[in-house]
């Protein structure tokens, strides 16, 4: 493993163990869920988080983050960010956006 690779993996894990212990947050196979809804994963030495539509297009305009493409196609809200950084920040925002209720959920 390269040492790049083990910053990576050693932030990535950094991550998880604060993450996890705030409410509805595991670690399942393909990554960080909330409520059983995944916001979050490590791929490649990178975070892979779903944010805003809005807030993708700001990091990717300001070369925070790059386009995530799965099998060839980009999804819309997600993005990989290189720069661990900024992972728990990002992290907490895609917990947010992803752990919302469902508009008019409570009605």
């Amino acid at each position: 493993m390269t040492d790049s690779a083990s910053s990576s993996t050693s932030a990535y894990n950094d991550l998880l163990a604060t993450l996890t212990s705030d409410e509805g947050i595991t670690v399942g196979p393909d990554g960080l869920l909330v409520h059983g809804t995944l916001f979050a994963y490590f791929a490649e030495g990178e975070l892979v988080v779903e944010v805003p539509e809005a807030r993708a297009s700001d990091l990717l305009a300001r070369g925070v983050a790059e386009e995530y493409s799965h099998d060839g196609h980009p999804d819309r809200n997600w993005v990989k960010v290189s720069d661990a950084e900024l992972w728990p920040e990002l992290a907490h925002e895609a917990h947010d956006f992803v752990g919302e209720p469902a508009v008019g959920g409570d009605s």
